[in-house]
Order: C-alpha cells, then structure tokens, then sequence
C-alpha cells in the first residue's frame, strides 16, 4: 500500500523537473541580438541592407523590417528574407542609396515557434 503515494510522488516529481528544464525553450522568443547597421551608430555610408539577428531562427513570411527617414517618409525596401546560412538574421535590401540624416528601423518578427515579437532602433548615415 505505501507503493502507491511513493510512485505517484516520484511521477510528480519527474513532470515538475521535466516540465523546468522545457520551459527556457518553451517561453522563448525572438530578441533583437544585433543589427546591421548597429543600434544607435553611425555609418559613413548608405547600407545595401539592413539585418537583425535574433535569438532564434524567424520566419521571413511573417516577420518585417520598415524603414523610415526623420522626416517619417518610408524608406523603399524589397521582400525580407533570412540568411540561408543562419535563419536568425533576417534580411531586407534597399532599393536606393539612403541620404545622410537619421533613419528609424522598426521591425516585427514572428519566430519559428510563431510567437511574435517587435521593436525598433535607430541609426545615422553620416554625411
């Protein structure tokens, strides 16, 4: 009769640890880990694209980089993608040379555990 509580205590105990050690990977999301051009900087040239890398692999379909100038006027961009070498860079071209000034990158990512996540940065071309 004692069998019964010690089983069923060791089974508690076993999804309880089971459950700790799954949850960093189940409650992940994609964070913003570093950008090109960087958070903040200065560059002394227009980009041919922006990329930010996650924390964990994003999907391209669902996730976007907008891109605007201080005046607010979007920037033109072509379809984002990810880096086929590492699906947590995601990656958008511009399709003109940006002027020097201050630009605002804001962006939406959906991860490949499909919980989205968003933000946004700055960065300056120098002039």
């Amino acid at each position: 009769m004692k069998r019964a509580p010690l089983l069923a205590s060791l089974t508690l105990s076993t999804i309880g640890l089971s459950s700790l050690a799954l949850s960093p990977a189940v409650m992940a999301h994609a964070v913003l880990v570093k950008a090109a051009p960087p958070v903040g900087g200065t560059v002394s040239a227009s980009p041919s694209d922006i990329r930010i890398t996650f924390s964990e692999g994003v999907e391209p379909r669902f996730s976007k980089i907008l891109v605007a100038g201080a005046d607010g006027h979007a920037v033109e961009t072509g379809a984002a993608s990810v880096d086929p070498s590492n699906p947590a860079i995601l990656i958008v071209p511009l399709k003109t040379a940006l002027q020097p000034g201050a630009y605002k990158v804001t962006w939406h990512a959906v991860s490949v555990d499909t919980h989205a996540t968003q933000g946004n940065f700055s960065f300056t071309v120098k002039p």
